[in-house]
């Protein structure tokens, strides 16, 4: 099995909702190699300056946006596999949106969806994604 790399979720605001934070939870248990960082909603501009300025040098940002490349789940496990470790980065903007300086900082923009998500959703949605990938790189039936 190829290595599953250590994945980091910038996230701008809180998750409010209880049933999102519950299956949250459940998902981060599964994912140690996840890292989520919750960042303070303000305008667009400061939200990504803020992204920027937690990047290092080494990180892969990958901005999540509606006009991104969608990728199946076995495409999405697959660009994972092939990923370094240690340096993948999403940053889910705020209702708003990502500023267009953030997006284009980020080495991908991707889409979970060519429909509008509240953020919210969009990450769970993507942390169960990157869940998803683990198992199929494992060969677990999950993914079926």
């Amino acid at each position: 099995m190829p290595s599953f790399p250590k994945v980091r979720l910038i996230a701008v605001g809180k998750v409010k909702k209880g049933w999102l934070r519950d299956g949250l939870e459940v998902y981060c248990r599964r994912l140690p190699e996840l890292e989520i960082t919750e960042i303070k909603d303000s305008t667009p501009e400061k939200e990504g300056d803020q992204i920027l300025s937690l990047l290092k040098s080494s990180d892969r940002l990958i901005a999540l946006s509606a006009e991104g490349q969608m990728f199946s789940s076995i495409e999405f496990a697959d660009f994972l596999s092939k990923a370094d470790s240690h340096s993948l980065v999403f940053a889910i903007g705020s209702a708003e949106g990502l500023s267009t300086t953030l997006k284009q900082s980020a080495v991908e923009i991707f889409s979970l969806s060519p429909m509008t998500l509240p953020h919210e959703i969009a990450r769970l949605i993507l942390v169960e994604q990157i869940y998803r990938a683990k198992t199929i790189l494992q060969g677990s039936q999950y993914h079926k």
